[in-house]
């Protein structure tokens, strides 16, 4: 099973914002204190527990705990922030990106396979 790793430092997202331009990321923006964010969380974790694209990592922010990466990758890509969302991006530019009720299993599937 594929799993995510948490971001916890802005030093962190730039060394993953730089790798981009070698493997695509998705980072999903988690907030722990709400219930839409813990769905979003399930359906990104139902997603990596199957087949996920193995050409792609996988990462998570806490928006709360770790509000000044999630603040940069706002910044950095360019999207005004959300929570929950979710990012996929590549050679340091957002190639999708989707908020709230959306973020699914199958938005997932449909997007990244």
């Amino acid at each position: 099973m594929s799993a995510w790793k948490e971001l916890t430092t802005v030093e962190e997202w730039q060394e993953v914002l730089n790798r981009s331009s070698e493997k695509p990321a998705v980072v999903l923006k988690h907030s722990t204190t709400c219930p839409v964010s813990a769905s979003a969380l399930d359906e990104y974790e139902e997603y990596l527990s199957g087949k996920p694209n193995a050409d792609v990592d996988y990462f998570l922010v806490k928006v709360i705990e770790s509000r000044p990466v999630s603040n940069q990758i706002a910044e950095d890509l360019g999207i005004k922030h959300a929570s929950p969302q979710i990012l996929y991006f590549k050679d340091k530019e957002s190639i999708w990106n989707t908020s709230h009720w959306s973020v699914t299993n199958k938005h997932i599937t449909a997007v990244l396979d």
